[in-house]
């Protein structure tokens, strides 16, 4: 089993949303000896993004060295979703949303022809055999049935766009409320721990 393990937050060894993408790839590989990881570290080394010259590039127009070096890291990153059965995401909410980083990986993997197509009824994603587990990280709380559940664009974005790619079988392990104090933070926790334990490949 292929598993691609990818990091969006830029907070380095501080980050809640890398310590549990991580405890989540070392439960899962525990739980599978087969597993072969595939790391993205879009906090350390981001894609660019998406930017006309990317656009003129695609019809023919000119490459710099640069954006030559970007369009390969655009095509390994594509290629290493598409080789993953599983893909594994710590993703913090910065200003209610995702990442920007993550939205330029968004932009190099929605691919019409390889992700998803278009037809006569619209569009339909390509990716239905793929799992995807997203270690999510909230400063407050915002999940369902709560006061702030409608601003809410970080999970209710990753479930849409990974929809959009025919992923229907995308899971979430969630600490909110770390920024609250430090009760907040140990419950979200040992409920995001609860979370892993009861994952499996």
């Amino acid at each position: 089993m292929n598993l691609l393990h990818i990091d969006s937050s830029i907070l380095g060894d501080h980050s809640v949303s890398r310590e549990l993408s991580a405890k989540v790839v070392a439960h899962l590989k525990a739980a599978n000896q087969d597993i072969q990881v595939t790391r993205l570290d879009l906090g350390e080394t981001p894609l660019a993004h998406l930017g006309k010259a990317h656009i003129a590039a695609q019809h023919g127009g000119p490459v710099s060295a640069e954006l030559q070096a970007d369009l390969a890291a655009g095509t390994r990153a594509l290629d290493a979703f598409l080789d993953a059965d599983l893909v594994v995401i710590g993703v913090p909410m910065y200003n209610l949303g995702i990442p920007s980083q993550l939205k330029a990986w968004f932009d190099r993997i929605c691919v019409a022809g390889k992700t998803f197509q278009y037809s006569d009824k619209g569009p339909a994603g390509l990716c239905g055999g793929k799992k995807v587990i997203i270690a999510s990280a909230r400063g407050g709380i915002f999940s369902e049935g709560t006061p702030m559940a409608s601003f809410d664009h970080q999970e209710t974005y990753l479930r849409t766009i990974f929809g959009f790619l025919g992923v229907q079988d995308i899971r979430f392990v969630r600490a909110e409320g770390v920024a609250m104090g430090e009760a907040f933070k140990s419950q979200a926790f040992d409920s995001a721990g609860q979370d892993i334990a009861r994952l499996a490949a």
